[in-house]
């Protein structure tokens, strides 16, 4: 845990008193009145303040505004996060055992898609090779490919794009 010392006690204290009841009701609205959450959206924005001394400098803007920006994009992240999350489903009934896997079709479907992805560019095939086939993520593979990683996710799109139509060529549905 890392110790706070006077200075950062009194900014903090500062942008408090300052700038608290606002950010409150601002909060507040963000997340539809729920008194707990907006709480937790104030208190995590005052921590990010405090990480960010920097961003408070009033040469850069309004520290209001920063402070007003930060608790909307923590409020969007929190939703986010919990509009992704399944919910737990809740039965009686014993899930269907899964389907038996027919080995002739399972190497048919593999040789199918390594001749798909030797009809695509090398660069298209790289990329897909790094990120489903290695299962690295878009950093991780744009680290070993040494590009952006912007650039591994529009080639990423474009790959899939193109394997697709290389695939639909060769007859493949669904």
């Amino acid at each position: 845990m890392t110790a706070i010392s006077d200075h950062d006690a009194q900014l903090l204290r500062a942008l408090h008193d300052e700038h608290a009841d606002a950010l409150f009701a601002h909060a507040l609205r963000l997340v539809n009145g729920d008194r707990t959450r907006a709480e937790d959206l104030v208190q995590e924005t005052l921590l990010r303040a405090w990480r960010h001394p920097e961003s408070l400098d009033p040469r850069r803007g309004s520290v209001r505004a920063w402070l007003f920006t930060t608790a909307r994009n923590l409020a969007i992240d929190a939703w986010r996060r919990r509009s992704t999350r399944v919910g737990e489903v809740y039965t009686d009934e014993l899930p269907e055992p899964p389907e038996t896997v027919d080995e002739a079709e399972r190497a048919v479907e593999a040789w199918t898609v390594a001749e798909a992805l030797n009809r695509l560019s090398p660069t298209h095939r790289e990329v897909l090779v790094e990120c489903f086939y290695q299962g690295r993520s878009v950093a991780e593979a744009a680290a070993r490919l040494g590009v952006p990683p912007g650039t591994v996710k529009s080639r990423t799109h474009y790959a899939l794009r193109s394997l697709r139509l290389v695939l639909a060529e060769m007859g493949v549905t669904g």
